[in-house]
């Protein structure tokens, strides 16, 4: 595996790591969205996540196919180009419900292609 593709895995990693911290102690979508510095934080994170997608291998992603790379890479393009349009509870359900397990699956490819 090349380097620059852990590099990006990593890049991935991290930001789900800031994203989880930037997100930790609101009980809900809400309150959540109203602290505007941390909500502002997570979607700047939520591109980065896209962005470092973007730049993986496409052969990579196509043999790594159990991550929903294009469907988060969309997801990134929503929050680029349509940041006013944001719905507060889509975003918590990603980070309470989706999160943790794309975490658990960049953590597998990153130790199994270290």
């Amino acid at each position: 595996m090349s380097s620059k593709i852990l590099f990006e895995l990593h890049t991935i990693y991290e930001a789900i790591e800031k994203i989880e911290r930037y997100s930790t102690g609101f009980d809900d979508a809400d309150s959540f969205y109203h602290d505007q510095k941390s909500f502002d934080a997570t979607m700047m994170q939520f591109i980065v996540i896209g962005e470092s997608i973007t730049r993986l291998d496409e052969r990579f992603k196509e043999e790594n196919d159990t991550i929903p790379w294009q469907q988060i890479k969309g997801f990134r393009n929503i929050i680029a180009h349509n940041y006013f349009g944001i719905d507060a509870e889509e975003i918590w359900d990603i980070v309470t419900h989706h999160l943790l397990p794309l975490k658990e699956s960049i953590r597998s490819l990153i130790t199994r292609y270290r």
